[in-house]
């Protein structure tokens, strides 16, 4: 669970986004569960948008990329950019479980769009996986079945000496 003003950072963050972009016509920070985290998108469901990204990431096309940059080395996902007839759909990974959508209309720089956009969710994954650490450790999650808690360590003991043993400097 993010914080109430972490979510408030990250809709400012989408809002400063779009007074950078002024052709962009929504933003959007979600899980890649499909789950919304922050959204500034006017006129457009949030939660409609936000599940659709998450099955666009598992898409078969994306699909096919994916392996395609495994299989030539170029790593995991980053972006997704996608044009139609009357503007833009780009995609960028936010952190390690988020992604970052923009609606663009169709005479937006693309240029533009991709260095405000990777930015941009640059930032929110920042503070998106400081969020999610943070939850961690503040709440221990549950043990695998069959896990045993260790024991807090022992302290360490000096081994007793008996009278024999104990002789001073004046008793040699």
């Amino acid at each position: 669970m993010v914080a109430e003003e972490d979510l408030e950072t990250v809709l400012a963050e989408l809002r400063r986004l779009r007074t950078r972009v002024p052709q962009l016509t929504g933003a959007l920070a979600a899980g890649v569960d499909g789950l919304v985290v922050a959204h500034d998108t006017p006129g457009v469901d949030p939660e409609g948008l936000a599940a659709l990204t998450a099955a666009a990431l598992t898409a078969a096309a994306l699909g096919v990329a994916v392996r395609v940059t495994d299989a030539t080395g170029h790593g995991g996902f980053r972006e997704l950019l996608v044009r139609g007839e009357r503007g833009y759909i780009a995609t960028y990974a936010a952190g390690r479980s988020a992604v970052l959508t923009l609606l663009a209309q169709d005479r937006v720089n693309v240029g533009r769009l991709h260095l405000e956009g990777r930015r941009a969710g640059a930032r929110v994954g920042e503070l998106l996986d400081a969020a999610e650490a943070a939850a961690r450790t503040a709440r221990p999650g549950p043990r695998p079945l069959g896990a045993v808690r260790a024991a807090p360590p022992m302290p360490t003991r000096t081994p007793r000496t008996t009278s024999a043993e104990a002789r001073t400097a004046t008793d040699s």
